[in-house]
């Protein structure tokens, strides 16, 4: 059965037979263990059977779990860890169950693969989703009804949201932590996993990119903790390759290769960082979030916003603002 603190509100992962498991264990990293450092109203965690008897999941692992498919009526969020394969049938009783909480307002997140059991139940017709990229093309063939986003990490359209590949289900379910609980357990979540607590960007990054070596970690890795420390100040391409010890040509080849950007997109990303963690935690007027973040005028700190999240400041500000 779900955990207790019952006014909590109840998480459900969906398990089946051939479970993708990285894919669940991200949903119970993130939702299921429990975090007395983030207060009272954390979440309850369940886990519901599609199928009966002990089931299976990928590498040899038996699930036992807290019910079947009635658990999905009792939900706030259903979290559907990837699926069996693009051109699995999916069974009626699932989407049924799906449309139901879809109904009442439910919210249902898909990881990978999952989409296309969101899909089969009919709650894509319509809507932007995404998928693992390898999977994008199937999907589109199978649900013409579907718009596709296949660059992106996750897509939220409210109470329907979807994620890219595997990893990619830790941004969604950091990104739902933030909506429900504000970006400081957001960020507490994603220190005990160790990763960032927002990737700006999309699948494109990780495909066939290479693995950046452990020196030009250890060489640039102090100068990525002086710029965050630092964001609202003017940094030059000459002052951090002088600072990381290297020439301008070999200092933008490895910062590249360490962090998939050009420093200037690097800075820019934390800098929106910033911005949002401003915005979410008060009423600061917008020049002063726009200079603390490193944009220098709030004209600036708009036109960025707009470009890379698609909301001017003001109207995230009042989306995504803590509760006091």
């Amino acid at each position: 059965m779900p955990n207790e603190a019952s006014s909590a509100p109840l998480v459900v992962a969906l398990a089946y037979d051939g479970l993708c498991i990285f894919e669940f264990g991200v949903a119970v990293e993130v939702f299921g263990l429990p975090r007395p450092e983030l207060g009272p109203g954390w979440y309850r965690f369940a886990v519901a059977a599609l199928d009966p008897g002990p089931l299976r999941a990928t590498g040899g692992v038996r699930l036992m779990v807290d019910g079947g498919l009635e658990l999905l009526d009792a939900a706030q969020t259903i979290i559907i860890p990837g699926w069996r394969g693009a051109r699995t049938p999916v069974p009626a009783a699932l989407t049924d169950a799906l449309k139901r909480a879809d109904a009442r307002g439910a919210r249902i997140l898909s990881i990978c693969s999952g989409a296309f059991v969101l899909a089969a139940a009919g709650l894509l017709n319509g809507r932007r989703a995404t998928t693992h990229w390898r999977h994008a093309g199937a999907l589109a063939d199978l649900h013409p009804n579907i718009r596709i986003v296949p660059d992106v990490l996750y897509v939220d359209e409210g109470n329907i949201l979807t994620s890219a590949g595997s990893a990619a289900g830790i941004d969604l379910c950091l990104h739902l932590v933030r909506r429900d609980f504000g970006h400081e357990a957001a960020n507490s979540v994603a220190r005990r996993l160790v990763v960032q607590p927002h990737r700006e960007g999309g699948q494109a990054q990780f495909i066939e990119s290479p693995v950046p070596t452990a020196r030009e970690g250890a060489r640039l890795g102090p100068l990525l903790d002086h710029l965050r420390e630092r964001l609202e100040e003017e940094h030059s391409l000459a002052a951090m390759a002088d600072r990381a010890g290297m020439s301008l040509r070999t200092f933008l080849r490895r910062f590249s290769a360490l962090t998939g950007k050009t420093p200037g997109e690097w800075l820019l990303t934390e800098r929106l960082a910033r911005a949002r963690a401003l915005l979410e935690d008060g009423d600061q007027p917008m020049e002063d979030v726009a200079t603390r973040a490193g944009f220098g005028s709030a004209a600036t700190l708009r036109h960025h916003f707009r470009q890379r999240i698609g909301l001017s400041p003001a109207t995230y500000r009042a989306r995504f603002r803590r509760s006091p």
